[in-house]
C-alpha cells in the first residue's frame, strides 16, 4: 500500500510511522521543509507527497488543523483521481466535512470524515510512535452510511494503524460528544491549573492532580481552532459544568452539609451508571 501523509505532527509522524512498521510505502507532505526532510532522512517517510504522485496514493490521511486540511485539499482537489481514499484526522468534523465532501463530489475522489481517538499532551513528529494507535477507537464521518463497500475499504486500509474499534457517526454528533469527552477536559484542566496555590504545590499533590492536569499542557493554537469551530456545543457542556459547581459552592457558603453530601453522592453514582466502577 502507498500511504500519503499531509501534516508531520504527532498524529501524521505516528501514522507515518505505523505504516511504515507495517512495510507500507509512505510519502508525507509538511508545511516545515526541514522536519519533513528529517522525517525522510530518519525512515519515518519515504519521500515527499507531491500532486505528481498523489493519484498513485491507496490512501491520504490529512493530519492538519481544520482550516489547513481544507486548504490543502482545495489546492490539491484537481489532482487526487480515483484511486485514493482521502481521510481527514481533524478534531471537529463538521467545519472539515461541510468543505471537503463537495470537493470530492466534484473532482470525483473519495473522501471520509475521521478522528482518531488517541494523542499526548506533547506535540511534534519527535513525540510520534507506531504504536500510538494500537487499540484506540477510531470515528468515521461517511458521505452516505449505506455504503459497505466503503466502509470495508476504509477499514482495511486502516488496519496497520491498529485501531481497537471504528464506529461510524454523523459530523454533527461527533462534534457534539467530543465537545464533552476531549474538548472539556482540555478547558478545565486549562483553567484549573491558573491557581495561583498551583506555583507551591510540589509536596502536595498526587494522582489527583495529575491526572486533572495533564491536559493543561497544550497545542494552544491547535486547540483554540477547534474550540471556536465547535464552540455551540462547547458552550451548552460549559454551561451545563458551571452551573453543577455552582450548586456545590452554594451548598459550601451555606454550610449545608448534608446538600454537599447528596451531590457528592449524586456525581459518583453519575459515575458508576456511565462508566462502571
Amino acid at each position: 500500500m502507498r500511504v500519503g501523509i499531509v501534516g508531520l505532527g504527532l498524529i501524521g509522524g505516528s501514522f507515518a510511522k505505523a505504516y511504515r512498521a507495517a512495510g507500507h510505502s509512505v510519502l508525507a507532505w509538511n508545511r516545515s521543509r526541514s522536519v519533513l526532510d528529517f522525517a525522510i532522512m530518519s525512515g519515518t517517510a519515504d519521500g515527499e507527497l507531491t500532486k505528481e504522485n498523489l493519484p498513485d496514493c491507496d490512501l491520504v490521511l490529512l493530519c492538519v488543523y481544520p482550516q489547513a486540511a481544507i486548504d490543502w485539499l482545495t489546492d490539491m482537489a484537481p489532482y487526487v483521481g480515483k484511486k485514493p481514499l482521502v481521510i481527514d484526522c481533524c478534531g471537529t468534523k463538521r467545519v472539515v466535512c461541510a468543505a471537503c465532501f463537495p470537493l470530492a463530489e466534484q473532482y470525483g475522489f473519495t473522501y471520509l470524515g475521521g478522528h482518531p481517538m488517541a494523542g499526548t499532551h506533547n506535540s511534534g513528529l519527535k513525540y510520534a510512535r507506531a504504536e500510538l494507535y494500537h487499540g484506540a477507537p477510531m470515528v468515521i464521518v461517511p458521505p452516505v452510511y449505506d455504503d459497505i463497500e466503503l466502509l470495508d475499504r476504509a477499514k482495511e486500509m486502516l488496519a496497520p494503524a491498529g485501531f481497537g474499534h471504528i464506529s461510524v457517526t454523523t459530523a454533527e454528533k461527533h462534534d457534539a460528544m467530543i465537545a464533552f469527552t476531549s474538548q472539556m477536559a482540555h478547558v478545565v484542566s486549562n483553567a484549573f491549573i491558573k491557581s495561583p496555590t498551583a506555583s507551591v504545590h510540589k509536596g502536595f499533590s498526587a494522582g489527583s492532580y495529575k491526572d486533572l492536569t495533564r491536559v493543561a499542557w497544550l497545542n494552544a493554537p491547535m486547540w483554540a481552532e477547534l474550540f471556536m469551530e465547535n464552540r455551540d456545543y462547547l458552550l451548552d457542556e460549559l454551561n451545563i459544568l458551571i452551573d453543577n459547581l455552582s450548586a456545590y459552592r452554594t451548598a459550601m457558603e451555606n454550610g449545608d452539609r448534608e446538600e454537599l453530601t447528596r451531590l457528592l453522592e449524586e456525581g459518583k453514582r453519575r459515575k458508576e451508571e456511565v462508566d462502571g466502577r
